[in-house]
């Protein structure tokens, strides 16, 4: 028996589920910082998910894709950090 996908439907199914969560705090958020935290989160969850099928097709190519990722995902938080501060100067 092949117990490794078995072993890998717990954390994809937690990660669906606060994917789902994110995503609702994200269209109903009440304010633009909370939208951007779940944002943020949101990709922060895709890439563990795609770190976990990594693992689990025992593919290291896609541990360069989540590095890229991290970093763009990075670098979009401090932009929405720093239009954020400019929009509470600004007003």
């Amino acid at each position: 028996m092949n117990y490794s996908f078995n072993l890998f439907d717990i954390p994809f199914s937690i990660l669906c589920i606060s994917l789902i969560i994110c995503l609702a705090r994200m269209f109903l958020g009440p304010s633009i910082p909370d939208r951007v935290v779940a944002l943020d989160l949101l990709a922060i969850l895709m890439i563990a998910t795609v770190s976990i099928y990594s693992i689990l097709i025992k593919e290291p190519v896609y541990i360069d894709v989540v590095i890229a990722l991290a970093l763009v995902i990075f670098l979009g938080t401090v932009a929405f950090a720093k239009l954020i501060t400019w929009r509470k100067y600004k007003e």
